[in-house]
């Protein structure tokens, strides 16, 4: 099978660190206590949202196949954010736009980014497209901080660090995001998962949480969304 193919072929071939015995019991306790009572808030805004991006025609949520923990695949949910032919409009804007193309090659996104409607540029300034994921936590698909979430395609550029990716539920926020995720390169990403891996623990966890907050208002205050 996908998770034991890439899990059992790469494992070796990157640093590995003991998963702490947190990371099996209390992590998951964590993210579901935390998501729950935070559920009052999260659920009407996401009505909201979805209510809004409906009426301005788009699908309102938007499901796409994630890699999860021992390489499960869920569906990762966002609010819509994009125009409905993306794909086609990003390959489109890449092969008439070099620039934008190694942008495209470097970080795996781009500041100016022709698929993003205007009202899921707001959302994603504000953060708020990502709120959905709130229901992957509970379901235990993604933990309240950890890698982000990667499509199949993606986990080959993990490489000999595929099987750390593998160990953990990825998260809704985490190292990379609050370390200036959108002037990093993919490289890095992957550098900061593996130290995240290493030095995962509750304390670890709670900082990451706490400076997602002043992260996010920074994107707010005029920086490109991620």
């Amino acid at each position: 099978m996908f998770q034991y193919e890439y899990y059992h072929a790469h494992r070796l071939q990157c640093h590995r660190a003991p998963m702490p015995r947190y990371s099996d019991g209390v992590k998951r306790l964590l993210d579901f206590a935390i998501a729950l009572t935070a559920s009052p808030a999260w659920v009407p805004l996401v009505a909201i949202m979805w209510a809004i991006t409906r009426l301005k025609g788009g699908a309102g949520f938007f499901a796409h196949p994630r890699i999860g923990r021992d390489g499960v695949v869920f569906q990762c949910w966002k609010i819509c954010t994009m125009v409905p032919d993306a794909e086609h409009q990003l390959q489109r804007h890449l092969k008439t736009n070099a620039a934008a193309a190694e942008e495209w090659r470097i970080y795996r996104k781009l500041k100016a980014d022709p698929r993003v409607t205007p009202l899921g540029q707001l959302f994603r300034r504000l953060s708020l497209d990502e709120l959905p994921q709130l229901w992957n936590v509970l379901r235990g698909d993604m933990s309240l901080v950890g890698p982000r979430p990667v499509p199949k395609n993606e986990l080959k550029k993990y490489k000999g660090c595929t099987w750390m990716y593998l160990s953990m539920r990825p998260g809704l926020t985490g190292l990379w995001q609050v370390s200036g995720a959108d002037q990093r390169r993919y490289s890095d990403r992957i550098r900061l998962d593996s130290r995240y891996q290493q030095e995962i623990s509750l304390w670890t966890d709670l900082k990451i949480l706490l400076q997602t907050v002043p992260e996010v208002l920074r994107r707010i205050n005029g920086v490109a969304p991620t």
